[in-house]
């Protein structure tokens, strides 16, 4: 009887510590937004620099590349696209997940492509006020 039971506290203890190896591995998912600086192809890398740092970027045969709503692949994505990693830190590399290219705008608004200003146009003449019409003088009272 106690055999059974230390064989089933054991196989108690193993599923227990499986399940909390198991939560360990469970991975962040983080997310950078900023330009591209630098891809390699053959590395299968890419540096971003974001408002705080330029961050080296590393994608895998799992990584997705979207640019607008079709799927690309990291060939497609061009040093200066705004984009936006979701990555997770994996043996000190960040892994990513997957890049969204953000669509370039297409209408700048500054200076460069502000419209000359027509010239004011003149506003019409307003009409002139009737004159009164002059009653005829008669002679008398």
């Amino acid at each position: 009887m106690r055999k059974v039971f230390y064989i089933i506290m054991a196989m108690f203890l193993v599923v227990a510590v499986a399940g909390i190896a198991g939560a360990a591995e469970k991975v962040k998912i983080k997310q950078y937004t900023g330009e591209v600086v630098t891809i390699d192809a053959t590395a299968k890398s890419l540096t971003v620099k974001g408002k705080k740092a330029e961050i080296v970027f590393t994608a895998d045969e799992k990584t997705t590349v979207k640019v607008g709503k079709e799927k690309k692949s990291l060939t497609d994505v061009k040093i200066g696209d705004k984009v936006v990693v979701k990555y997770s830190e994996v043996d000190g590399k960040n892994l990513v997940r997957s890049i969204e290219v953000k669509p370039e705008k297409t209408e700048k608004k500054g200076p460069e492509s502000a419209k000359p200003a027509e010239p004011a146009k003149p506003a019409a003449k307003p009409a002139e006020p009737a004159k009164p019409v002059a009653k005829p003088k008669t002679g008398g009272y």
